[in-house]
Parts: C-alpha cells; structure tokens; sequence
C-alpha cells in the first residue's frame, strides 16, 4: 500500500526544486528568498559563497544576475529522504554561464539539501554545492536575444493567433 502523504511530500519537495531553479533563471529574486526558511542557507564552498537568510539569499541573486550575462541552469531529479517533517536529498544541476567579464562556465553539480515543512509547504533549509565537473572553455554560443516579460512570444502564440483556423 502506498503511503499518499509520502508521495505528496515528494511532490512537493521535488516541485520546490524545479522552482528554485525558475525563480534563478527567471532572476526573480524575492520568490528564490522566500523558498527558504527563515534562517536557510545556501552555500558554494567551491566559491567561498555563503548566503544566510533571506535576505542575503536575495542579495546573492541579485548579485549573479549583475555579474551575468546569461545564465542557464537545468535541475535533474535526485533523491529524497523524508523524516516525519524534515527531510533531506540531493538534486544534480548543469549550468551555462557567461559572465559580463567575458567568462564562461560549463558547470555540473550536486546540491546536498535539507528541507523543512513549514506552514507555507516545504522549504529549504540549506543547500550545499558540490561541483563534479568545471569547464571555463569560452563558449561557442550566444544567447539570441533578451528574453523574460519583455520578449515577445514565438509566432502562433498570441492571442489573436488562438482564434485563427488554419
């Protein structure tokens, strides 16, 4: 038999992961905070990068962001252990980054995370980065233009496409 809350919990958690990685790529900065608790952190011990609390996990976003000129990063499910109202797990992660200095970055990573249900759903506590693999190879590729709430949508995908027959 299966235990539904388990499955929903894992759903939840998983759920919170993908949006972890929307509100970095989205550089939504107050929704990646508030998928913390409180005092949650996320630490890079490769970057000598720690952000405690909200927050300075706000500032650390806003600070990527700024160093950036684009960032993609993907998140491929992992594990997860749960313990009555805490649980722990670790989610795999690759990221593309080119920064404004001219830098690129191919990363592969681990995040070793804790979790915490709160009153608002599961929430991080703390994630830890563990690189696999770093290429700062300049890359070959560029992003194609801006994207985000200013971009248009692709063609066929507005609303006065939606009534058109075909």
């Amino acid at each position: 038999m299966y235990d539904i809350q388990a499955i929903a919990d894992r759903v939840e958690i998983e759920a919170l992961r993908g949006e972890f990685t929307d509100a970095v790529m989205m550089n939504d900065h107050d929704r990646l905070a508030s998928l913390f608790t409180p005092d949650g952190a996320v630490r890079i011990p490769l970057g000598h990068i720690e952000a405690a609390g909200q927050d300075q996990i706000r500032a650390l976003g806003q600070r990527r962001q700024a160093l950036t000129d684009y960032f993609v990063q993907t998140t491929h499910p992992g594990t997860i252990q749960l313990d009555g109202d805490t649980a722990t797990g670790r989610a795999y992660l690759s990221e593309l980054v080119h920064g404004r200095d001219g830098s690129s970055h191919l990363n592969y990573f681990v995040y070793h995370d804790r979790y915490q249900r709160t009153g608002g759903g599961w929430k991080f506590t703390e994630r830890v980065a563990e690189f696999r693999y770093l290429d700062t190879t300049p890359l070959a590729g560029s992003a194609p233009r801006a994207t985000g709430a200013g971009a248009e949508p692709p063609a066929g995908d507005t609303p006065a496409a939606e009534g058109a027959s075909g």
